[in-house]
């Protein structure tokens, strides 16, 4: 009667297993699919654009070292008559008078030069330069978000693929044991209510599979969103630890070096002594020279041509601005003290979360061997269930629990090697190390210094880089 053969969900639940031997040919592998999320992926794609935005501010504030050059033109129509009274014979009033017409016209240049303004422009493009840098460790954060996101569906898509294979295996052995069931009812070895138990079991095992199928279909949708196809013969994926350091505090205090929040952090400290300085800049003189030349025509009726030329250095000294270069003075040393206590901040966050990954990572290795050891426990006790109710020793409903706790063994067997994998991803998203430089990942890394040194200098042209 319970001799019916278990349909092993092995090569389901080895689609987890990093053990594997060689893989189909053809299959998409995990390193892969983080090429393609890092290459295709439109937030990341938008944050390189942000980044690349936030270049110019460099050249601006560089501009405040270089000259301002003004050309200015004029012409127009003019009429102009003038009429003087003048000596003649005594009691004689005599006029004398000229009128006319006359285009005046004139062009000139004006060279307007800064030669000092409080080390307000050096300090401002000191600023550029750590929001320049600080953008870049924000674009950081993301990349290691979206190979994450990407690693992590990935597995979750293995994960999902393979308790569907579980939760339809387990649906044909339930199908044949209600079968056999069914005969031994019809043949008086057996009662009405084993066959009610088999066939209640029978519909939560497919009520299981309609389940596994939804999750799976959810994963598939979110695979083509994070990674850009959809999924297709994936290869196993395999766990990073190769990468990490050897030890807990090796890691915690990797990650408060290399974390891209906490180097944002630091950054964002600079801007903000930085701006201090710029504000406190507003206080000094500032030292200008001006240079300019004109010609003009027929400004006159009596002149034709004019030329001029001049060269002046001019010094203005703030007295009093009304008080607010003194409050923006005080606001921006609250901003850097405010900046330096979201410092520490950002290190206790970035210190409990490597520490709280690295507890996954340890607790899901534990938990794969504890799995394992679940399953080849739980095919015995089955097989062993099978053979005493044969001997009448067990019921239907024990059987049917056995093969119930089989199947849990196997979901959670594939649950703890999907955790173990993308656990291992974590701790190295928060020591700060998720990269394509150090997956060894074979694609071209996204340099944004390229495009910096390309507008760092431009003084002039509205094109970008690529053309547009």
């Amino acid at each position: 009667m319970y001799g019916v053969k278990v349909i092993s969900a092995v090569s389901a639940v080895a689609l987890l297993m990093a053990q594997m031997g060689a893989t189909p040919a053809l299959a998409d592998t995990i390193e892969a699919a983080l090429v393609r999320a890092y290459q295709n992926n439109p937030q990341l794609n938008a944050q390189r654009a942000q980044v690349r935005s936030t270049d110019e501010n460099v050249p601006q504030a560089l501009s405040g070292y270089r000259p301002r050059v003004a050309l200015t033109a004029s012409a127009g129509y003019q009429y102009t008559e003038t009429i003087t009274t003048g000596g003649g014979a005594p009691n004689q009033l005599s006029r004398i008078g000229n009128r006319g017409t006359d285009p005046p016209r004139s062009v000139g240049l004006t060279v307007t030069q800064t030669l000092f303004n409080g080390q307000q422009t050096a300090n401002k493009t000191r600023v550029a330069e750590s929001q320049v840098s600080g953008a870049r460790e924000g674009l950081r954060v993301l990349e290691q978000s979206v190979l994450l996101s990407a690693a992590t569906i990935y597995m979750d898509y293995l994960r999902d693929s393979a308790i569907v294979e579980v939760q339809k295996s387990n649906v044909r052995v339930l199908e044949q044991t209600l079968k056999q069931t069914r005969d031994r009812f019809n043949v008086g070895e057996v009662t009405r209510t084993d066959v009610a138990q088999s066939e209640a079991q029978l519909a939560a095992g497919k009520t299981q599979e309609l389940t596994a199928e939804s999750n799976l279909t959810t994963t598939r949708s979110n695979f083509r969103r994070i990674i850009g196809n959809e999924p297709s013969n994936l290869a196993p994926g395999s766990p990073v630890d190769r990468f990490l350091p050897g030890t807990l505090p090796g890691a915690v205090e990797l990650s408060l070096v290399e974390n891209p929040n906490v180097t944002a952090s630091m950054y964002g400290i600079d801007v903000n002594y930085l701006t201090v300085k710029i504000n406190e800049g507003a206080l000094l003189p500032t030292v200008s020279l001006q240079a300019s030349v004109q010609q003009s025509y027929e400004q006159q009726l009596t002149v034709q041509r004019a030329f001029g030329a001049s060269a002046v250095a001019q010094v203005s000294v703030p007295i009093y601005q009304g008080g607010a270069e003194y409050s923006l003075i005080r606001q921006s040393k609250e901003n850097l003290a405010q900046q330096r206590l979201n410092l520490e901040t950002t290190r206790d966050a970035t210190r409990a979360n490597t520490v709280t990954a690295w507890g996954q990572l340890e607790a899901g290795k534990a938990q794969v061997r504890s799995a394992q050891a679940q399953v080849t426990a739980s095919e015995v006790a089955l097989n062993g269930v099978r053979e005493e109710a044969k001997a009448g020793q067990r019921t239907t409903l024990d059987v049917l629990n056995a093969q119930q706790a089989l199947v849990n063994a196997r979901v959670a067997l594939v649950t703890a090697q999907h955790d173990r994998v993308v656990a291992s991803y974590s701790v190295l998203n928060a020591i700060g190390r998720l990269s394509p430089q150090v997956l060894n990942l074979a694609t071209t890394t996204y340099d944004p210094s390229v495009h910096y040194q390309q507008v760092r200098d431009s003084w002039i042209g509205v094109r970008t880089p690529d053309g547009r």
